[in-house]
């Protein structure tokens, strides 16, 4: 058995889950997410937990089976606190701002670059050096966040761009001087 999947996914008060075949909605308190799950692995509500189980022991089961539970589970839990990704900016005049509901980054290009944010993404820059990116789609706050950073990534030698909070940039040593 798969020790991801075999885990049973307890939803909390004041979240409504609902399995229409294979497809399931969770709503609650900060927001509704749908998605389609796939067509072999069973999915059952009972008593306040979400259970997964799978037909066989095929390799594309097995495989399923954990990455099944963990979308739910992370549907459940975005509904009920949400998530957010931290970003960080390092580099001399490297400063983020917000106009309106756009993100406005000034990383060293001859413009200023403008990122609009994907409905349920929500954008905070407590700092001109750091960017919050919250929402309660899992999926949509990462890849929000991974396009804020793929506008100048962490280079290797000054270690200069956008990083994640925590992130470690392997340095190189540049040139040797005669």
């Amino acid at each position: 058995m798969s020790r991801v999947g075999r885990l049973p996914v307890a939803v909390p008060a004041g979240v409504e889950v609902k399995l229409d075949g294979h497809k399931i909605t969770v709503k609650g308190p900060k927001g509704v997410l749908a998605r389609e799950l796939h067509c072999d692995m069973q999915v059952s509500l009972e008593e306040n937990e979400i259970t997964v189980k799978r037909p066989s022991d095929a390799r594309e089961h097995r495989a399923l089976h954990g990455l099944t539970r963990s979308l739910v589970a992370n549907m459940v839990e975005g509904v009920t606190s949400g998530f957010q990704k931290k970003l960080e900016l390092v580099g001399t005049g490297y400063r983020a701002s917000m106009s309106g509901d756009k993100l406005v980054l000034a990383v060293g290009y001859s413009h200023p670059v403008e990122i609009v944010p994907p409905d349920g993404v929500e954008i905070e820059v407590p700092s001109p050096t750091a960017i919050i990116v919250k929402g309660y789609d899992k999926e949509k706050v990462g890849q929000t966040a991974a396009q804020i950073r793929a506008v100048r990534e962490p280079e290797p030698y000054l270690g200069k761009g956008i990083r994640y909070a925590g992130e470690i940039v392997r340095r190189k040593v540049g040139k040797t001087g005669k």
